[in-house]
C-alpha cells in the first residue's frame, strides 16, 4: 500500500494558513538575508526579518510571539531588494491576523481617551486600528 502526501500535507496547517492569507510562497526564501540588510526599521526587531520567514518555514508559531510582526513598516524595501521578490509585508500582515484570530485584537478602542483621541491625526488612529485588530 502506498501513501500520498501532498507538500501541503507535510508542511503543516500553519504554514499553509500563511502561505493562503499573504499569497507568497515561503519555500522560496533561500535566506539571502537582503530583506533584514535593507530594512529600515530593523534596528528595533527583536528578530530579523529573514528570521521570521525561517520561523514560518519550519511552522514554529512562535513567530507570532515576536515583535517583529507588529514593528514591520511595510515600506516595501525589502520586497525590491529580494531576489526571489517575496512580499514580506503580506507575510507579516498574514502573522498578525492569525495572531488577532487567535488572541484577539491588540488595540481596544476603548482604551485611547478622548481628549487623546482628538490630538492625535485621524489617519494615525485610523492605520493603527487596521494594523492592530481585526
Amino acid at each position: 500500500m502506498r501513501t500520498k502526501l501532498s507538500l501541503q500535507t507535510v508542511r503543516g496547517e500553519f504554514v499553509n494558513r500563511i502561505e493562503t492569507i499573504s499569497g507568497q510562497s515561503l519555500l522560496a526564501c533561500n535566506q539571502c538575508g537582503k530583506c533584514s540588510a535593507g530594512c529600515p526599521v530593523a534596528f528595533s526587531m527583536d528578530v530579523l526579518p529573514n528570521q521570521v520567514i525561517r520561523m514560518a518555514q519550519l511552522g514554529m508559531e512562535d513567530v507570532l510571539q515576536v515583535q517583529t510582526i507588529w514593528t514591520c513598516a511595510a515600506c516595501l524595501t525589502c520586497v525590491s531588494r529580494c531576489p526571489k521578490s517575496i512580499d514580506l509585508p503580506r507575510v507579516m500582515e498574514a502573522l498578525r491576523q492569525i495572531y488577532m484570530e487567535k488572541f484577539g485584537n491588540v488595540l481596544d478602542p476603548d482604551q485611547i481617551a478622548p481628549e487623546q483621541a482628538a490630538e492625535m491625526p485621524q489617519l494615525a488612529i485610523i492605520g493603527g486600528f487596521r494594523k492592530y485588530s481585526a
